[in-house]
């Protein structure tokens, strides 16, 4: 029987689910209520299917190390599971994804291997109930259908595609053949549609061989699929901790279009089977969508973190870090983070995107940026910030270490919090423990290594006329980036 490999897309900035998703942190990486990110749920819910032996994850290249993190708990428990990534210069929509998914499972695999495309971002409720709708469309993409799963709608909604299967034409293992996909429909047109029960969700997952999606390809998307295999050729691989990573080709792939598998695809084949699915789906596509995960008290109020709601009705509150008051509201979300406070009408949600729009048209870099922001070596906080100066916390995991690098505008003063730090400064290395400091000026070349077994934290605090973090011209890096 031929491999299922589970291939988990995972890009997008989320931007209905600012001010906690942000290009640079983005709603895979969110946390909800229970600890675990959105990205590691489904990991770990592709590496507990039956007979899965690798997880490929296809991401952009600047969350490799942040995702390597997120899965390495979960790798370590498993000692048999493999893991790969293709790592994309930029976002280019599923359609590209899918297509160099394809062609590396292809090549490592062989063309009958089964791909089973999962969103990083979804929430399912039921693991027995998933695996059993995979080895359903398992069973039809094996039998060369381009098999996708329609979840079976719980109220006329019009924030997602509808599929309407063609109940003549049953299939085995419960499918039926697609007879078309269909857009958000308005209210009385979703009604109609759940009243029928011929129409199901679109959820955006995927199942089908390598070879029958290449072929699909070259059928309905004939110039996308012949740019990707040119992008695939000039693609290297790139050397990982383990497992395989490939960086994809930036020039090439940035000529890719920007369409999703179901446009390229998945509307216009006609050998598409749809799997119908009830295992407790949602997208998580919106702040409304979060707060129904999270038990509500008697007014209907929901809280995440700590909150004091007095007179308060059906609102959603969501603190990091601190208390959070109300008095008198009611159809609120309150949203708070370091350096955003989101409050909207929950019947607004999906307005929250129009936030992110105005901050990029600005020049906002709250649109990109948390005020921590993982890098490969650990993080950095943003603590305060004025005219001339800037304050980070930073946090350097055992082993890692900054690239070697150099800045024009600005100089740097190092306090080691705890730890000990090894320091490169112009021509001389030197180790600094806790409690002790260092100096860079401007112009010089310097690196801050972590030697130890535990966190490196340190106090910099950076002098000069300009402190971007575009001002780093890096001579060399572990990570690649130099």
């Amino acid at each position: 029987m031929s491999i299922l490999i589970p291939v988990i897309l995972s890009g997008g900035a989320g931007t209905r689910l600012w001010p906690l998703s942000r290009e640079l942190h983005p709603k895979p990486f969110m946390r909800l209520a229970d600890g675990e990110s959105l990205l590691v749920k489904t990991f770990l819910r592709a590496a507990e299917l039956p007979g899965v032996t690798e997880v490929m994850t296809v991401t952009n290249r600047e969350h490799y190390f942040h995702t390597r993190d997120e899965y390495q708990p979960a790798l370590d428990t498993r000692p048999g599971l493999g893991t790969s990534f293709l790592l994309e210069p930029l976002g280019r929509n599923t359609a590209p994804a899918v297509a160099m998914a394809a062609l590396a499972l292809c090549e490592r695999h062989g063309a009958d291997a089964v791909m089973l495309v999962l969103a990083a971002d979804h929430l399912i409720g039921s693991q027995p109930g998933f695996a059993a709708a995979v080895a359903s469309a398992s069973a039809q993409a094996r039998a060369g259908k381009l098999a996708t799963f329609g979840i079976l709608p719980t109220a006329p909604e019009t924030g997602f595609g509808y599929i309407e299967i063609d109940q003549g034409r049953p299939l085995g293992d419960a499918a039926f053949m697609a007879k078309r996909f269909v857009e958000k429909p308005d209210a009385a047109t979703a009604e109609r549609y759940v009243t029928s029960g011929q129409y199901y969700w679109n959820s955006g997952m995927f199942c089908f061989r390598a070879d029958a999606i290449l072929a699909a390809l070259a059928e309905h998307a004939s110039e996308l699929l012949h740019q990707a295999e040119a992008c695939w050729a000039a693609s290297r691989v790139v050397p990982p901790r383990d497992g395989i990573a490939v960086e994809i080709d930036s020039a090439a792939f940035g000529a890719l279009p920007n369409i999703s598998i179901d446009y390229a695809v998945m509307e216009k084949a006609n050998n598409v089977a749809v799997v119908p699915a009830d295992f407790g789906w949602s997208d998580i596509g919106s702040w409304n969508a979060i707060s129904d995960l999270v038990e509500a008290d008697a007014e209907g109020n929901r809280v995440v973190g700590e909150a004091i709601l007095v007179d308060a009705r059906n609102t959603f509150v969501q603190s990091e870090n601190r208390l959070v008051a109300a008095v008198g509201v009611h159809d609120l979300l309150i949203v708070d983070t370091p350096d955003a406070v989101l409050v909207a009408d929950r019947a607004r949600a999906q307005d929250v995107r129009h936030i992110v729009s105005h901050l990029k048209a600005n020049g906002d870099e709250r649109h990109r940026l948390h005020r921590t922001v993982h890098r490969p070596w650990g993080t950095y906080t943003v603590l305060e910030e004025g005219p001339r100066f800037k304050i980070k916390r930073i946090v350097v995991k055992p082993g890692a270490a900054l690239s070697l690098q150099m800045h024009h505008h600005r100089s740097e003063h190092w306090v080691v919090v705890s730890g000990t730090a090894k320091v490169t400064n112009g021509e001389a290395t030197l180790l600094v423990a806790t409690d002790q400091s260092t100096y860079i000026p401007a112009g010089h070349r310097h690196r801050l290594e972590n030697p130890g077994v535990v966190d490196l934290v340190m106090i910099e605090v950076q002098s000069g006329d300009y402190l971007g973090e575009d001002d780093i011209v890096r001579l060399e890096d572990t990570y690649g980036r130099a």
